[in-house]
């Protein structure tokens, strides 16, 4: 292995690029999902602050795990600009709650707007 800054990178790193991850912040959620089997079940998820992706992609992965052909056309996958349309995001659901809100975004992305979306019953810091 050589001595630039790229080669010296952690083991996630190159885990996530060996396996088509966006980023090595994948294996935060896989280990979360791991000790507390928070996908169990789950139809409805949003991931807030979706940047770069690899949040998203482990959210569809884990919601088409286990589903017949059918289901998986029932999966919608929504990337969107979420200040300019949360209502929309909320009406997706019909009235229904998200079963799952995962959020990797630095502090200072948590906007008014994202805050909608998260369950009024909890405070920012009872959510994983």
């Amino acid at each position: 292995m050589g001595k630039t800054s790229k080669d010296k990178r952690d083991i996630y790193y190159r885990l996530a690029k060996e396996k088509g991850w966006r980023a090595r912040s994948a294996y935060k959620l896989l280990q979360i999902d791991e000790s507390f089997n928070i996908f169990k079940d789950v139809t409805r998820a949003v991931d807030l602050c979706a940047a770069p992706g690899s949040w998203s992609q482990v959210l569809s992965s884990k919601l088409y795990l286990n589903r017949d052909e059918e289901e998986c056309k029932q999966v919608k996958i929504v990337a969107v600009d979420l200040d300019a349309t949360a209502s929309k995001i909320i009406s997706h659901f019909d009235g229904q709650l998200a079963q799952l809100v995962v959020c990797d975004g630095a502090p200072d992305e948590i906007t008014p707007t994202t805050r909608k979306l998260h369950v009024e019953t909890y405070t920012e810091p009872t959510i994983l």
